[in-house]
């Protein structure tokens, strides 16, 4: 286990929410929800006088947070040998393109693509822009 959960690789912290805020009470309030066995159409349902952005906002760092989990236990049986491609079976290959180092689509083994793809993510959650941390700042689309 000490290969899965080697923070180096690909396992990565959690993003917390800081307790006391409002996006920390929705979170205990969406893991409440989903550790309950209440369905999962009324467990995602915002709650009434809350923000539609910042409800969302928790939802995707939890959702990040849980694959991130998974993937770190799964990510030792798929190297670059066992997994030169990422494809979603034989007929879909995902190829990376981020406009800076890949700027044409490029085919990637697996774990090169999912580390990537994760710290994109990352990247993305941690931007002020788009998940501010303030409450009911989340920027409108």
């Amino acid at each position: 286990l000490k290969q899965v959960f080697n923070k180096d690789k690909t396992f990565r912290p959690k993003r917390k929410f800081e307790p006391g805020t409002q996006r920390f009470e929705l979170h205990k309030r969406a893991q409440a929800s989903l550790n309950s066995g209440v369905d999962l159409k009324a467990a995602v349902q915002l709650p009434s006088g809350e923000d539609q952005n910042d409800w969302v906002a928790v939802h995707v760092v939890d959702f990040f947070n849980r694959i991130n989990l998974i993937y770190g236990t799964i990510c030792e049986f798929c190297t670059e040998r066992t997994c030169p491609v990422m494809s979603g079976g034989p007929k879909y290959e995902y190829r990376w393109q981020d406009d800076l180092k890949y700027k044409k689509p490029t085919a990637l083994p697996a774990p090169q693509y999912m580390n990537l793809l994760m710290d994109w993510i990352e990247v993305q959650i941690n931007n002020e822009d788009i998940f501010p941390t303030s409450v009911g700042k989340c920027k409108q689309e």
